[in-house]
């Protein structure tokens, strides 16, 4: 297993439990559909804000698109 979903994992195992069985949910998405290369998020998940956002237009900027990329990574 590589480093970074081991490193995953691990903060998932100190989630509550009803988070936990959510990351369960994805992962076994992503296994299933992984021969079809294809991963179809439910609709229940399409209804975050930001989603509802680019919907309206409401994106971020050029600039504020390169702010966030040229901060350093953990």
């Amino acid at each position: 297993m590589i480093k970074v979903l081991e490193d995953a994992i691990a903060k998932v195992k100190k989630l509550p439990e009803d988070r936990q069985a959510y990351a369960a949910e994805v992962l076994e998405q992503l296994v299933a559909d992984a021969d079809a290369g294809v991963f179809d998020i439910p609709d229940e998940h399409m209804a975050g804000e930001g989603l509802e956002q680019a919907r309206r237009g409401v994106l971020a900027s050029d600039s504020e698109v390169d702010a966030v990329l040229r901060k350093p990574r953990r």
